[in-house]
Formats: structure tokens, C-alpha cells, sequence
């Protein structure tokens, strides 16, 4: 029932440079398509600087989320201009959580920055991921990385993904057409409730209503536009694992690199390095596998939830998953 549950939700937050630094990074941004939310975008393109955390939280929790990150940020006297234009990203959790109780709160926000440290991302139903459906079965939160060969300048790509986007029939997976292979318990056999119904085959209420939100970070030393270039590599591992972007998804990428500290350092100017051009493929690659990679993993991660009236979503079946691989010779 709306605002008395069930609480099917979360935040999740990454902090470029740890808690200890407020030194912006070189980032950025590019929407594959832009129904859905990245706030503070303008200012990450118009300064090629990510300044603060970021947050991924449910859809109508974007503005509960923003307001906590500034109040943190003063709590700390961590903001680098009088006003603060956070970077929050959300995809919906409206099949299985009460999207419109409006459950998650400022406490949470805070806990989940106090308490973000480095090592392995839980994946799966956890954080901002908590009630995300990825290709019919239950996604959430994902995780992958590259780590490029010494000839290639030895640098770190990671991903992390909260994807809920896709239908069951496009989940492709090491090539396979795996969500043709495992059809059953598909959600969304009727119209997603508070929308128009699906009246007629073509309608968007049978096609893509998820979004995902992709977040690349590096240690390679790379300028704004070369990150806007690798952010829109995220483009090509989220459509290896089958999806076509629909028009209802808010498919909304990141890159940011913890290389060049101090960059923005008044009054300049100041040395910078940069990969040559001529050099980034590698890191494109990089991008592309893990990102479809850490889809995957979230789903792989992610266990069966039942949520708000009585919708089951259920995890994607590992020895499913490995007998269609095989068939396919994977």
C-alpha cells in the first residue's frame, strides 16, 4: 500500500577520491536516451570537473538524495563553491518497491556516505539496485573491471552499473540468446500500474519502461572529452548484452578519472597529463567488455524478491544460465 511499503530500495554512492579529499575530478557524461535523471550534468560539461560524490537511488527519490548530498557536504565543509549541484542518477523501482511512499530519507543518505570505503561492491539487490529488474529477471547492482597490459599504460578501467533495464527476449549473454532460452516467469504481462494501458501491441507498456545508470572510473589520465568519449563506450557493452535503448529508458553514463590531482588548483595554471588519442582504444575495450560484464553480474548477484502487491521478480537461474551457455558452446 503506497507509504506503508514494502521498502524494496536504497542509495548507493561512490566517492572519486575517497572521504578524505575534496579535489574534484575530470569527468564526463553522455545520455543514450534521456528519459530518466543525472543531475548536476550541466555543470560536469560545462567545467569538465565531477566535484563531490555520486549518488543512484529510486526515481522519486532523486530530490531527497540531492538535498542530503549538499547537507553532508556542509557538514563537512566540503562544498568548493558557496552552492553545490550534486551528481544523483536513479532508475524505477516502481514494480516492486512503493516508489510513492518516498521511504528513502536523509539518515540514509548520510549512513551510506559515512559508511562507503574501498574493496569489493556488494552486487545485486543492494543499494540503489535494491528493487531493479534487468531483462525480466532481477537485476540491481553490478560491478567489473579491466586492468590494461603494462604495453598499454597498465591503467584500471571499473564499472559499476544499477541496471533495470530490457526485456526478457533481448537478454543476450556471451552471444547467446539467453532470455529466449530461459522464457519463463517473466514479469510486466500487464500494464505497469499508474500508466496508460498497454492497449495494443506496440504499445511502449510492452517494450523498454527500465533505464540503467553506467559509472566508469579510471586511473588513465584523460581530459573531459575523452571521457565523454569512453562514457559513450558504456553504448556498446549495454547492447551486447540486448538492449536497443528503448524509448521509455533512461540509459545516463559517467566516466570520471582519479588521475591529474589538483587539477583544478587556484590560480593555475596548472600540468596536466593525457593519454594520447592515439593510445585510448585500449580503454574503450576495456570499457565496453566490463560494462557488459557487470550487467551480468548483477543479475547473477541478484536473488528472487517479492514486492508491493504481491509482484515476484525471479533471480536469473544459474544452471539455466549454464545449460543454455553450453548448448551454444560457451
Amino acid at each position: 500500500m503506497q507509504g506503508e511499503g514494502p521498502v524494496r530500495t536504497g542509495v548507493t554512492v561512490i566517492l572519486p577520491r575517497g572521504k578524505a579529499s575534496e579535489d574534484p575530478v575530470y569527468a564526463g557524461w553522455f545520455s543514450l536516451n534521456g528519459n530518466g535523471e543525472m543531475t548536476g550534468t550541466t555543470w560536469v560539461e560545462e567545467s569538465g570537473f565531477l566535484e563531490g560524490p555520486v549518488a543512484l537511488t529510486n526515481t522519486h527519490s532523486v530530490g531527497t538524495v540531492r538535498d542530503a548530498l549538499i547537507a553532508w557536504g556542509l557538514k563537512r565543509q566540503a562544498l568548493r563553491q558557496p552552492w553545490a549541484l550534486p551528481v544523483v542518477a536513479e532508475t524505477w523501482d516502481g514494480w516492486l518497491n512503493d516508489i510513492n511512499g518516498f521511504h528513502v530519507k536523509p539518515e540514509d543518505v548520510f549512513t551510506a556516505l559515512d559508511s562507503a570505503k574501498g574493496g569489493n561492491v556488494a552486487e545485486g539487490n543492494t543499494g540503489g539496485g535494491t528493487g531493479m529488474v534487468c531483462y525480466g529477471f532481477k537485476g540491481g547492482t553490478g560491478t567489473a573491471s579491466r586492468v590494461l597490459s603494462k604495453e598499454e599504460g597498465g591503467y584500471t578501467v571499473g564499472v559499476l552499473v544499477q541496471c533495470n533495464c530490457g526485456r526478457r527476449p533481448q537478454l543476450t549473454i556471451a552471444g547467446v540468446p539467453v532470455g529466449k532460452e530461459i522464457p519463463q516467469g517473466s514479469p510486466y504481462a500487464h500494464a505497469v500500474p499508474g500508466t496508460r494501458p498497454a492497449d495494443h501491441p506496440g504499445s511502449e507498456m510492452q517494450g523498454d519502461v527500465g533505464s540503467i545508470i553506467i559509472v566508469i572510473a579510471t586511473d588513465a589520465p584523460l581530459l573531459p572529452h575523452q571521457l565523454k568519449r569512453i562514457a559513450r563506450r558504456a553504448s556498446l557493452g549495454l547492447a551486447r548484452t540486448g538492449s536497443v535503448s528503448g524509448n521509455s529508458s533512461g540509459d545516463i553514463f559517467l566516466a570520471f578519472s582519479t588521475a591529474n590531482p589538483h587539477a583544478d588548483a587556484a590560480p593555475g595554471p596548472n600540468t596536466v597529463q593525457t593519454v594520447s588519442n592515439d593510445r585510448i582504444s585500449p580503454l574503450f575495450t576495456a570499457t565496453v567488455e566490463a560494462t557488459e560484464e557487470a550487467i551480468v553480474n548483477a543479475m547473477v548477484g541478484a536473488k528472487t524478491m517479492t514486492g508491493i502487491d504481491g509482484h515476484t521478480v525471479i533471480a536469473l537461474p544459474h544452471q539455466e544460465l549454464k545449460q543454455a551457455l553450453k548448448k551454444y558452446g560457451r
